[in-house]
């Protein structure tokens, strides 16, 4: 039996897929991934999604999967998954107790949460599969033949130590995290060990597209197209996979904002948007220090980016001076959710003093209250009159031209590196954070270095920052010395 027959039999699937017409382009996908005889309309399907002309002959050990939103791709993740956990034998490759593990994994909790539901639903609702359950929890599915199915967000901890038979991510052009740069490649690095003593194992990497870059942007480019023994690369959008989408909805999110729709719905990979920062000039004037002390010579300015303590986005403060014509930033605090924003503004006004601040400059749209919660321990907010887009833009030349010096800071380094300019229909750029990722750190960092002082950096197309500046010996001062060296040492 295979998945294919499995979809039609009464007894196992065929109740979960009414409509099996309308599947037919997944039926194809599938009988792509595991190698299985297509009719001529699915072979026409395959050849369109993938630019291959050979049917595969064999399972792939690996599949990247560009597909637009509401195609299905969730379900179909889950039906594979609880395929390869209930008809696929491992044993051989197993030792005695040892547990191995379909791994699905997504993006947030929220979608591991549909997965789970998805994967719960394929099991309780065929009586064979319902039997072979041995225990259930939050994250997952034990079975009765050594298999576990674990719903869990992409992070590659938990992946280090398991037998993964087969592991799928799902939207992996939208993983994010806090602490890495690169999660989607770092999770993927993790996976490829764990599958290794599995020659049955199944690696599926499927998302719609987002920028270009990325694991999935890399892979697709890699293996679209090409006649890969053990990797296929299958793109298509919305209304291929699912056609049953109402046609005027997707029309009028064209008509809306082409670029997007194009994305999320037409699986094209979206060329309006691309990094806005390199990790080498970040990397070039990040100091060893993580946190500089008060020096009473210098007058200490503040930049804080408010949250309310409820959501997702963390408190953030951060300190700097001018050191000898350097942006120097001394001191960063984060305090992330849940919180209460006096006990917390408490704490950062105690921090103010410290470092003689009486003055701050916050973020324009915390709206009233952090002004007024500042003001009864005697700190003197002021809006920023500058948004978030102009504040990074003015902080690229002075980081390309090397004038500010970092803090050892693995989150203010991670957030300036995902930090992405989009570009408008109107042709107008703005810089902010991915989908699912965050920019507090990053926010707070970025506005204290571009406000102190009285000039004011805007980016300038003739290139002219980047040209290295020599001031006297007598000039510099310690900040300006330890960049100096800092760079020597890299040799920049």
């Amino acid at each position: 039996m295979t998945l294919l027959d499995a979809m039609e039999d009464p007894n196992l699937f065929a109740g979960l897929f009414p409509d099996l017409e309308s599947w037919l382009a997944w039926r194809a996908f599938i009988a792509a991934a595991f190698g299985l005889p297509m009719s001529a309309e699915q072979l026409a399907i395959y050849r369109s999604c993938t630019g291959r002309t050979e049917p595969p002959s064999q399972q792939m050990r690996t599949m990247v999967l560009v597909v637009g939103r509401r195609g299905g791709k969730s379900r179909i993740l889950a039906l594979i998954a609880v395929w390869l956990a209930c008809f696929v034998d491992h044993s051989k490759y197993l030792d005695a107790g040892e547990l191995g593990v379909v791994q699905v994994l997504a993006a947030d909790r929220d979608q591991a949460k549909v997965l789970l539901r998805y994967v719960k639903a394929f099991l309780h609702r065929v009586p064979m599969l319902h039997r072979m359950i041995k225990r259930a929890s939050q994250v997952g599915i034990e079975l009765s033949n050594s298999i576990a199915i674990e719903i869990t967000t992409s992070s590659y901890r938990a992946v280090r130590g398991r037998t993964v038979v087969a592991a799928l991510c799902d939207e992996i052009a939208f993983w994010s995290s806090e602490n890495s740069v690169n999660p989607d490649q770092e999770v993927i690095n993790a996976i490829k060990p764990a599958m290794a003593t599995i020659p049955s194992s199944m690696l599926l990497i499927a998302s719609s597209p987002y920028s270009r870059r990325g694991v999935l942007y890399r892979m697709h480019k890699q293996y679209h197209g090409v006649d890969d023994a053990l990797t296929l690369s299958w793109q298509a959008p919305t209304d291929v996979m699912n056609p049953t989408i109402d046609r005027d909805f997707l029309d009028q999110q064209y008509s809306e904002d082409a670029a997007s729709a194009s994305a999320e719905y037409g699986a094209q990979f979206r060329s309006d948007i691309e990094a806005f920062i390199n990790r080498e000039a970040i990397e070039a004037v990040t100091s060893d220090e993580h946190e500089r002390p008060y020096l009473s010579e210098f007058q200490y300015h503040a930049f804080v980016d408010p949250a309310g303590g409820s959501g997702r986005d963390s408190f953030t403060l951060a300190l700097a001076h001018v050191e000898g014509g350097f942006s120097v930033l001394d001191v960063i605090r984060e305090v992330r959710p849940p919180f209460s924003p006096e006990a917390t503004v408490q704490m950062m006004a105690e921090l103010l003093k410290a470092y003689s601040i009486r003055k701050i400059v916050g973020d324009r749209y915390a709206g009233e209250w952090p002004r007024e919660q500042f003001s009864k321990h005697g700190i003197t907010y002021e809006p920023s009159a500058r948004p978030k887009s102009q504040i990074y833009s003015e902080f690229l030349p002075l980081l390309n031209s090397k004038r500010c010096l970092l803090l050892d800071h693995q989150k203010l380094f991670s957030q300036l590196v995902a930090l992405e300019r989009r570009t408008a229909r109107g042709g107008k750029d703005s810089i902010d954070h991915a989908p699912n990722g965050h920019d507090d750190v990053a926010n707070a960092a970025a506005g204290v270095i571009t406000s102190m002082g009285s000039r004011k950096y805007r980016y300038d197309c003739t290139m002219a920052w980047a040209l290295p500046s020599e001031p006297s010996k007598d000039d510099r001062s310690s900040a300006s010395e330890y960049v100096s060296r800092l760079l020597r040492s890299r040799g920049l």
